[in-house]
């Protein structure tokens, strides 16, 4: 009774575990085309969802690798309890929802091989850990894999700005590959669905293994992949709004060819390492592949600051996941009494830092600022309409930077220059008489004159309606009104119709 007790809270806080993996880790995908415009927010984290529930059903070699490589076996089985597995996963969501609340891009696969170890090295010693597989597997594929990230997405954004350069003088104006951006971000979300939802079903895996539920060297069964590709879908729809904010604007100023050329490198590293059967961190490879991107687009600056918190939170999500794992598993120790402490203890953390999320609540409209959207490459004339509605945002002032408002007024006249220009020379082309061209009969009545805005363009124009030489030549071509000067005007006016 006891054992199919602690097994079922395996289960659940394994599904909760891969629930938080998809909010953490939906950046990873969405970041960036939501930073350029290519997607809405909603739109690109439902998006996500859907490919993160298609590609958990494609692949099982991660799990294997979890629930048949990492942990040793000994005579009676493998040297790991549920009770370990279970303080191990208290390990690993700590640390995510941790690094969620200051928005740190942190590693969730990486969290709950720390949180693993921690709790086998407490309960079963070094013996425990197959240290071959921890190196091959884990270890050097964390540290290659956001280098050869960062370097195939410098060397394709220095490609993708050198071809688009000679076939367009706006070095900015690349709004094309928005509509590449959403292939490439799916694919991303594709291949982390097959990459991360794995782990989770390699630890249920490993759970029955350790439970003698299931026959060691046996892949997961379908329900243990159903149930995991459902959680991280759910997970990934409610979005992790903090990261999303990080990778899209904390690292750099990502913009189409950019963004782009990023996110097809994170994606063929993920496809490969999956294939080969690595557990890969997702959430290294997408930062690794925004910072080279920032590097490989001239003009551009990477915020190293930002950089450095990131490359810390890497550094210290194992060991940190690892410490509460190993304390979690002490307490385990004291049989059901001890897990259910644990599971008080987790669940009373996760309402508090959910709670202490509402302070600086990150929500869609938020995540990215208009102003770095519409600086990043996003064409102004699309951002009318969110422009409207964040006026009435933080009393009536747009949430806009006066780079960014001064190129969205400025494309506003440019479009009503271009509106006037195209109406005289229908005008010019229909006919209309000469005096037409001075273009005082477009004026308004002199009574409307103190009314005129300030900001438009034809009021210095209205002072020729009142000289005499538009008078006297009116006046020749009607004589007897000459005195009257409305007339003249209303005549003008008609012709100029």
């Amino acid at each position: 009774m006891e054992l199919t007790l602690i097994v079922l809270l395996v289960i659940v806080l394994a599904l909760f575990f891969d629930f938080t993996n998809g909010f953490h880790d939906t950046a990873n995908a969405m970041a960036t085309p939501i930073a350029t415009g290519a997607l809405k927010p909603k739109t690109a984290v439902l998006l996500a969802a859907i490919l993160n529930l298609i590609g958990a059903f494609l692949s099982t070699e991660v799990a294997k690798t979890i629930s048949g490589g990492l942990i040793n076996e000994g005579d009676g089985g493998v040297l790991i309890t549920p009770e370990m597995i279970f303080a191990g996963l208290i390990g690993a969501i700590v640390w995510n929802l941790l690094t969620w609340l200051y928005g740190l891009p942190s590693s969730s696969s990486h969290a709950l091989f720390g949180g693993l170890i921690g709790a086998a090295l407490v309960g079963a010693g070094f013996s425990a850990i197959n240290g071959g597989v921890l190196l091959s597997k884990v270890l050097i594929p964390a540290l290659a894999a956001p280098l050869t990230a960062g370097l195939v997405a410098f060397t394709a954004t220095k490609i993708a700005y050198a071809i688009t350069r000679r076939q367009d003088g706006n070095k900015d104006g690349r709004g094309r590959f928005r509509y590449a951006q959403i292939a490439s971000s799916s694919l991303i979300a594709l291949a982390h669905g097959t990459n991360d939802a794995q782990k989770t079903m390699g630890v249920i895996t490993l759970t029955l293994v350790a439970a003698n539920l299931q026959a060691p060297g046996t892949g997961p069964h379908f329900w243990v992949i159903a149930a995991c590709a459902l959680a991280i879908a759910i997970g990934t729809y409610s979005g992790g709004w903090r990261i999303i904010r990080t990778l899209g604007a904390g690292l750099t100023q990502v913009k189409p060819a950019q963004g782009f050329a990023a996110e097809t490198s994170t994606a063929a590293t993920i496809l490969a390492s999956t294939h080969l059967g690595f557990a890969l961190s997702t959430t290294q490879v997408a930062s690794g592949s925004v910072i080279g991107s920032g590097l490989g687009r001239r003009g551009s600056t990477v915020r190293w600051r930002t950089a450095g918190r990131i490359a810390l939170g890497w550094l210290f999500t194992l060991p940190a996941a690892g410490a509460v794992g190993a304390l979690a598993a002490l307490i385990a120790h004291l049989g059901v009494f001890g897990v259910i402490f644990d599971a008080v203890v987790g669940f009373g953390f996760v309402l508090f830092i959910f709670w202490r999320s509402k302070r600086n609540q990150v929500t869609p409209t938020n995540a990215i600022p208009i102003s770095d959207v519409a600086e990043s490459g996003y064409a102004v004339r699309i951002r009318k309409g969110k422009a409207k509605r964040a006026r009435q945002v933080d009393g009536g002032v747009p949430q806009l930077t006066p780079v960014a408002q001064s190129a969205f007024y400025a494309d506003k006249a440019a479009k009503e220059a271009k509106r006037k220009s195209a109406a005289q020379d229908q005008e010019r082309a229909a006919g209309s008489p000469p005096s037409t061209e001075a273009e005082p009969p477009q004026a308004p009545p002199q009574q409307d004159t103190p009314r005129q805005d300030s900001g438009r363009q034809d009021t210095p124009r209205q002072a020729p309606v009142q000289q005499d030489p538009v008078q006297q030549d009116a006046a020749e071509r009607r004589p007897a009104p000459a005195a009257h000067q409305p007339e003249p005007r209303d005549e003008q006016n008609g012709d100029d119709r």
